[in-house]
């Protein structure tokens, strides 16, 4: 697919669904659900499926592999994020009187201070497709690994070298964070959770299309 620098496009053939990929990958699609810090479905999750561009994919399972090895799966909440959707972000932070899940996400933070922090921005790396946020899941317990801080936890207690969190949850996030490099992915600084491609094959180009499998098969 032929795209010019910072295009918006419909088009979804560099795209997969990671289950196909990854069949042991737990998905937790947050943004179709309403347990989020908007507090309802975002716009553009049409299904609770991850997408990612293939060559994200492909890294991603190579990181599975060797985490499975461990004992671990990966839990996915969020994948590729239409361009759609940040702009429902950006249009509930010009709200001012939506804060009904501010308790849940972000308790010490005014929902406008959630742009300047920079944990919320008016384009994402998620619209270029090679963005995933995820968890590992332990397969001994049965349950997902604590980390210290939930996800999209807006604070610094979400920041990955955090020195408030036990040694155990920064052994985890670690853990986490080492496997993903690895993988050829980059982390960011105020989320554990988030990772982006290295070499993502879309750098300027940002995606509308929703996530939805039947519109990833057309």
């Amino acid at each position: 697919m032929k795209v010019k620098s910072s295009d918006i496009t419909m088009d979804p053939s560099g795209f997969v669904l990671v289950a196909d990929h990854i069949p042991s990958v737990i998905q937790e699609m947050r943004y179709y659900s309403t347990y989020n810090f908007i507090g309802e479905r975002i716009d553009g999750y049409e299904e609770p499926c991850a997408l990612l561009t293939q060559e994200a994919a492909r890294a991603l399972k190579a990181v599975s592999s060797e985490l499975i090895v461990r004992g671990y799966r990966l839990k996915i909440f969020d994948a590729y994020r239409p361009a759609c959707a940040v702009r429902h972000f950006v249009l509930w932070g010009i709200e001012d009187t939506d804060i009904r899940m501010k308790p849940y996400f972000y308790p010490d933070l005014e929902k406008q201070a959630l742009f300047k922090e920079g944990y919320i921005a008016s384009r994402s790396s998620h619209s270029r497709g090679s963005t995933v946020d995820l968890t590992l899941f332990d397969m001994r317990t049965g349950r997902e690994v604590d980390m210290g801080s939930p996800f999209d936890w807006f604070s610094e207690l979400s920041h990955p070298d955090c020195g408030s969190i036990t040694e155990e949850q920064s052994h985890s996030r670690m853990m986490l964070r080492k496997a993903m490099m690895r993988g050829g992915f980059l982390p960011f600084d105020r989320e554990w959770w988030h990772f982006t491609l290295k070499d993502e094959p879309y750098p300027d180009t940002y995606f509308e299309f929703p996530v939805s499998s039947a519109y990833l098969r057309k």
